[in-house]
């Protein structure tokens, strides 16, 4: 095989998976931990890109991908309340993104930098709320969330092992597990 692309079925060995306007996409089947599969695999589906959400359906969205162990498709989600939303909350998002990143690290085993995301993404949403005055912005308790953060960062550089994602989901609005 080329370093022009792979080959796979109903794909030719010189083409690169492009979306329909001709940005290189990678078209593979996903893991619930959004690795990729091989072409012919079945796969857990998608988040759509691009979704505008309220706030309170990114929370909620996101919640039940975290607490169904797709934390990878939480981040996707946090990704377009990012690059959707109003100006003044990116920075938000982008940490919440970077929390289920590094949760989907830790998960995969990528123990160093799962760590590593899981307290950026903490102090980057703990950075929006100093900076805001916004304690629970959308009902979101950033202090618990970044706590879990810290704890889950903590213990994966301890134990040198991955964690299970969706036992180790974080409760967004703080409520703890016998909420669920």
């Amino acid at each position: 095989m080329g370093s022009t692309g792979e080959t796979g079925p109903g794909r030719p060995g010189d083409a690169r998976d492009r979306d329909s306007e001709g940005r290189a996409r990678n078209a593979r089947p996903r893991d619930g931990l959004g690795r990729p599969l091989p072409y012919d695999a079945d796969g857990v589906p998608r988040q759509p890109e691009g979704v505008v959400r309220t706030p309170e359906e990114t929370v909620a969205e996101a919640q039940r991908l975290l607490d169904e162990g797709k934390p990878f498709h939480a981040h996707e989600v946090f990704e377009d309340a990012w690059k959707s939303g109003p100006g003044e909350e990116r920075e938000l998002w982008r940490g919440l993104a970077q929390l289920a990143v590094g949760l989907t690290h830790a998960a995969r085993g990528n123990l160093t930098g799962g760590a590593r995301l899981l307290r950026r993404g903490a102090g980057a949403a703990e950075a929006w709320v100093s900076e805001s005055g916004q304690p629970r912005p959308h009902g979101i308790d950033v202090t618990a969330v970044a706590g879990w953060a810290r704890e889950l960062a903590g213990e994966v550089e301890r134990e040198g092992r991955s964690v299970d994602a969706g036992e180790r989901a974080p409760r967004l609005r703080g409520v703890g597990p016998a909420g669920r």
